[in-house]
């Protein structure tokens, strides 16, 4: 077969500059981490939404989707919460594609240049990151920051789980948190006039009448185009552009480069919003029975610009009692506990009760695998949760208003009451998204369901999850659709319904 070799070769030539030694393992990736981007675009092909697929018929132990221009694609059933590479090959009128990028070339569809682009650097990225990675399965890691490093192929269902288009291959092996670096932050002092902070910015973070502002050595070198200067050591985290400083907490930094699918800045709005959004996420989770923790927003700051923004917050070790580690949900899979049908139904049952009674008191937390965190007792059990990055809440006011809760003044772009967008920013994070990706398959995600919704009080949206397609975000739609701002959704089959 054919490759697509401009991606692939061009981390071949820099890494056999950089880092020789990792070209055979690199080399060595590169059909796994095709086959992991082709499943990955598989499951969109097979599910979502795409105006160009006008029919799709299952039989003979696969799937036939019919394009509109009269074409047949055909590959495997596709079950859309598996996670592991189980399509290694799709056929196009009958001619076979073992390389995701070629086929998104020759399908020929709206937009499907630019997906093409980022699926060779998402497929050439992953076989870096696992030639790079440094993952003791057997070692229950003891700091936060290392379960992070532990999860190596980035989003278990994005086909752009690993693109990096903006990042060198000696930036990928410096920042990226699968290689374990120790990232050094660039302190750069701005006047006080000219920053907008909220909450409570350190005075270590302070010089006379200058604030300093943590930025990430990409973002100094790319876009703010300095050098020099005072540094701070940081472990980056599974987001890379959020990073543990050692013994401390947590900074999340402006990154302008697109990965997987975003840009990662700091609006001035979430700078403005983020103390009030803090106190609100605080005060919600104490509702909650002990069962959830949110971390503080200890302070934020902007110099006028998306650009040159960083926000400090609580690290989740600081909800860990003695002997307990906070484990985030993305890094599950490659601990054994996850594994077990028992263990995964006992942590559903908690994120789902947790989930939705904020859900029930008009808080839509965005519970995927990043965000959400479990602590594990000494013994391993799921007895909490942590929640970290509330800027991607949708808070629903009426419900607010029903349970007394004062909604505080916030983002226009996080309120709403429509139902549908509330229930799809939960499902579609915690139950198609934290779940689905710990439990790695439809028939595994159902027998913890069942076993988690069996005393759940039967509110509208314990009906809605019972009785409806379960949404989840079009992931590759959107990457098929750069003029369509938002979200767009996917229904996928019940795993309930099975």
């Amino acid at each position: 077969m054919h490759r697509s070799p401009t991606a692939e070769a061009e981390i071949a030539d820099e890494l056999t500059a950089v880092r020789p030694g990792l070209v055979p393992g690199y080399t060595g990736e590169l059909p796994g981490a095709r086959a992991a981007v082709l499943t990955r675009l598989w499951r969109g092909l097979a599910h979502e939404p795409l105006p160009w697929i006008v029919r799709r018929d299952a039989g003979g132990g696969g799937l036939t989707l019919r394009l509109a221009d009269g074409r047949r694609l055909r590959g495997p059933r596709a079950d859309p919460y598996a996670t592991g590479a189980y399509v290694t090959e799709v056929r196009l009128d009958g001619t076979a594609y073992d390389d995701p990028v070629r086929l998104m070339t020759d399908l020929a569809v709206p937009h499907s240049a630019l997906l093409a682009a980022e699926l060779g650097h998402s497929a050439a990225s992953l076989a870096l990151s696992r030639a790079g990675r440094r993952v003791h399965p057997q070692e229950w890691p003891t700091r936060d920051w290392e379960w992070e490093q532990r999860v190596v192929d980035g989003h278990p269902f994005h086909p752009g789980c690993r693109s990096r288009p903006g990042f060198s291959v000696a930036e990928q092996l410096a920042y990226g948190p699968e290689h374990g670096p120790l990232v050094e932050l660039v302190l750069v002092p701005v006047p006080d006039g000219e920053c907008l902070v909220t909450g409570v910015w350190p005075a270590w973070l302070r010089e006379a009448g200058r604030v300093v502002i943590p930025v990430h050595p990409w973002q100094a070198a790319h876009v703010l185009k300095r050098t020099g200067g005072r540094r701070l050591a940081a472990h980056p985290l599974m987001a890379l552009r959020t990073l543990a400083l050692p013994d401390g907490p947590h900074v999340k930094t402006a990154l302008s480069a697109r990965l997987t699918s975003s840009v990662r800045d700091i609006s001035l709005g979430s700078v403005a919003a983020s103390a009030a959004l803090s106190d609100f996420g605080e005060a919600v989770a104490a509702r909650t029975d002990g069962l959830l923790h949110v971390t503080r927003t200890l302070g934020a700051v902007a110099a006028g610009s998306p650009d040159l923004a960083a926000v400090l917050r609580e690290s989740p070790e600081e909800y860990a009692g003695p002997g307990e580690r906070v484990v985030p949900v993305a890094a599950l899979a490659t601990t054994g506990p996850a594994r077990s049908g028992e263990w995964l139904g006992r942590f559903a049952g908690l994120a789902l009760t947790v989930g939705l009674r904020l859900l029930e008191m008009g808080v839509a937390l965005e519970a995927h695998g990043q965000n959400l965190l479990v602590v594990l007792s000494p013994d391993g059990d799921p007895v909490r949760l942590v929640y970290r990055d509330l800027a991607d809440l949708r808070v629903g006011p009426a419900r607010l208003a029903r349970h007394g809760v004062p909604l505080p003044e916030l983002p226009a772009r996080m309120v709403t009451d429509d139902e549908r967008t509330l229930r799809r920013k939960l499902f579609g994070s915690l139950v198609a998204g934290a779940l689905a990706g710990t439990a790695g398959s439809g028939p595994v995600l159902r027998a913890a369901l069942e076993s988690a919704v069996r005393d759940l009080p039967r509110t509208p949206d314990v009906a809605a999850l019972l009785h409806e397609p379960l949404p989840a975000k079009a992931l590759t739609l959107m990457r098929l659709s750069p003029r369509t701002a938002g979200d767009q959704w996917a229904e996928l089959p019940n795993p309930l319904h099975a």
